[in-house]
């Protein structure tokens, strides 16, 4: 190899680990839920010919990011990629592939485009504010991917990539359970009041207000009201 190969290459190198240097100083996070966050500095990466999961694999590396890649996600870079930000390079991976990333907090998950799958989740007995509000809060929403309520307010379509859609799963059963384990108060049935009145020899009797029977008695009651509002107190 050339002298002028082999201090291209050295340079090169180095480059490369004072750019990953800095970048471990400024540091990422990773807690669950948290966007995934890139510094400003340009990803330089040169390559001639390499497998495309291995390139992604080595940028999650350089990021020191955890990285998931679907073994559908195939082809290979070949030439040399221009120097971007390094969520702009991964975008243009994406777009140039056909791919799709999500990123849950503590793993960035790549797969192909046509691993996107769509559901329709009935949300009784949960509300969508309730749904798409605990999507926000948690950090799942990602405004790429459709999360959006069918008239009537009670279907929701849900689109996007795999670890996308197991996430608004398990978010969904999660609120359901809750809604499900709640106590349920029984309704009280009203108190039945009954009046009996003496007049005379006759009696009514006056159930919730209203006359329900008289009869004669051979014994004279006095006149008034037997007993008290309710039947059979004393």
């Amino acid at each position: 190899m050339s002298r002028t190969l082999i201090r291209s290459a050295i340079l090169h190198s180095l480059k490369r680990l004072l750019w990953v240097g800095s970048f471990l100083s400024i540091g990422i996070h990773t807690t669950l839920g948290v966007p995934l966050s890139f510094p400003s500095t340009p990803y330089r990466y040169t390559v001639l010919d390499q497998d495309l999961s291995a390139a992604l694999q080595e940028f999650g590396t350089n990021l020191n990011i955890r990285v998931n890649i679907s073994a559908e996600v195939k082809g290979r870079i070949r030439g040399r990629m221009p120097d971007l930000p390094p969520r702009e390079f991964l975008d243009r991976l994406t777009k140039l592939y056909d791919l799709q990333w999500y990123y849950d907090g503590l793993v960035l998950y790549v797969s192909a485009a046509k691993e996107a799958q769509t559901r329709m989740l009935v949300l009784t007995p949960i509300r969508f504010d309730a749904f798409k509000g605990a999507l926000d809060e948690l950090e799942i929403s990602d405004d790429r991917y459709a999360v959006r309520p069918a008239p009537g307010n009670g279907l929701v379509l849900v689109s996007g990539p795999p670890r996308f859609i197991a996430l608004v799963e398990q978010t969904f059963n999660g609120l359901v359970a809750e809604a499900q384990a709640q106590p349920h108060v029984a309704e009280t049935p009203p108190r039945e009041t009954v009046l009996i009145l003496f007049r005379g020899s006759s009696t009514m009797v006056v159930r919730d207000g209203r006359p329900e029977a008289s009869y004669s008695s051979d014994v004279p009651q006095p006149d008034g009201v037997g007993g008290k509002p309710e039947l059979g107190q004393k």
